[in-house]
């Protein structure tokens, strides 16, 4: 198994997803700001390799605007090198690499507007990949969408629009359940009509689901992804007492990670830890893997 956590190192002194308002962009804020990110992603996953922290979430806003028509910029040419050094670095340390847009992405929403932008901004994650070298197991995760009143037809509209996409797009993209509008068994009716693979969240799943228990509900996630999709992934969190329901812990409960690991252990998985305070809660994590005998 490999570990991980999300785009951002808190204690590391840099930040790999800085950005600017959009009545300021300029080429020359934009190469300058790449040029911090990427720097800064370097040193974040120099810092997980030293950590045994091999899976990592690349931030969205590591090429600021990118899906915007205002960035005319060849931001994959002038950096080329760059991006083909960290994706070597990656490659060469047996790293796992991920992205996840936000929620805004949306394929089956009724506003094509909305769908074209939302299709704009996953092929600048699928062109930000392609460009370090990566193969197709750094996936791009997205969420179903939308109901809009008719769960029948939004999830038609996913399919639909799924499968107009590039093929090198396709084969990035992995769909996870989520904590309100669609349950595992949502995502994986979903699988069944155009084979994208399921991610699973462990912790949307104890937020919505169908009483599916928990063993069978990874195993029939995981059974979604084919050979070349890499090693299933997993999002792991728990919630964050006295909050609203479905807000991620600030810290790791090291006693309900210990017990979500007994449960997983005779699956293969990399798992990415969706904690707020990211790569402390990531190193009490791995120790307890390393004690486990999983990684």
């Amino acid at each position: 198994m490999k570990l991980g956590y999300p785009c951002i190192n808190r204690g590391i002194g840099c930040a790999a997803n800085r950005k600017f308002r959009l009545s300021s962009y300029s080429e020359e804020k934009l190469i300058n700001t790449v040029a911090n990110n990427l720097d800064c992603m370097q040193r974040i996953l120099k810092y997980n390799l030293r950590n045994n922290l091999l899976f990592f979430r690349i931030s969205s806003d590591t090429v600021p605007f990118a899906s915007h028509p205002i960035c005319d910029f060849d931001w994959a040419d002038y950096f080329s090198s760059k991006l083909l050094e960290i994706g070597r670095f990656i490659i060469t340390n047996g790293m796992r690499i991920s992205m996840h847009p936000d929620q805004f992405i949306l394929l089956n929403s009724p506003d094509m507007d909305v769908t074209q932008r939302s299709i704009s901004e996953l092929e600048y994650h699928c062109k930000l990949l392609d460009s370090m070298g990566l193969g197709r197991s750094a996936k791009i995760q997205i969420h179903a969408g939308g109901v809009y009143k008719d769960r029948k037809r939004a999830v038609g509209r996913f399919v639909e629009r799924y499968e107009s996409l590039d093929e090198t797009l396709r084969k990035r993209l992995v769909v996870e359940n989520d904590d309100r509008l669609y349950s595992l068994r949502d995502c994986l009716l979903i699988n069944e009509l155009c084979g994208v693979p399921v991610i699973f969240d462990s912790f949307h799943h104890e937020c919505l689901n169908n009483a599916e228990d928990f063993f069978s509900a990874v195993g029939s996630a995981s059974a979604t992804w084919c050979k070349g999709d890499g090693i299933p992934m997993i999002d792991y969190s728990c919630q964050q007492e006295g909050a609203r329901k479905g807000k991620h812990a600030t810290s790791i409960d090291v006693a309900l990670f210990r017990d979500f690991l007994e449960e997983v252990r005779d699956f293969d998985l990399d798992i990415m830890l969706e904690i707020r305070d990211k790569e402390k809660s990531a190193l009490k994590a791995i120790g307890i893997m390393n004690e486990l005998g999983l990684v």
